[in-house]
């Protein structure tokens, strides 16, 4: 398989950011072990002093950091037979595929972007830079998919 003559793909087809997904799993599950032995560790006599609202706020920040592990981790794109979604963190877009002009990754982008036909650009926060071979290949099979819904002179 070269380059040029990537493997067909079959659809629907997802791609997921795997560097971001291990971040998340791992962070998250360390800020829970971390703060619940911190909890453990504490005195009683300062944990009695800990009013509600100081736990209020830190369970808000708890949860707050979570809703923004979780965004990263559900990034993704799909491609279908009638277009691409793309969902970046709480955001989804759906594409038909005459829409996408073309698929990019740069050289130290953080994730790939779609040119668009109306000349604007979007973010695929599903296909991540930092994942390397395995972005580059996606970057491949999409750009394959893309070409085989816009022949040249459509």
């Amino acid at each position: 398989m070269s380059p040029a003559d990537p493997t067909p793909v079959s659809l629907p087809r997802t791609w997921r950011p795997l560097g971001p997904r291990i971040a998340g799993i791992a962070g998250g599950g360390s800020l829970v072990a971390i703060m619940t032995i911190l909890w453990i560790g504490l005195d009683d006599d300062v944990k009695e002093t800990v009013t509600p609202l100081q736990r209020g706020i830190v369970i808000g920040a708890f949860l707050l950091g979570f809703a923004c592990l979780y965004a990263m981790i559900r990034s993704r794109v799909v491609a279908r037979e009638d277009g691409l979604t793309v969902v970046n963190g709480y955001k989804r877009h759906d594409y038909e595929w005459a829409e996408i002009v073309a698929v990019r990754l740069n050289p130290g982008a953080p994730w790939v972007t779609l040119d668009l036909s109306d000349g604007e650009s979007a973010p695929a926060m599903g296909i991540q830079g930092s994942d390397g071979a395995r972005a580059k290949k996606a970057v491949r099979e999409l750009r394959s998919l893309v070409d085989r819904s816009n022949p040249p002179g459509h």
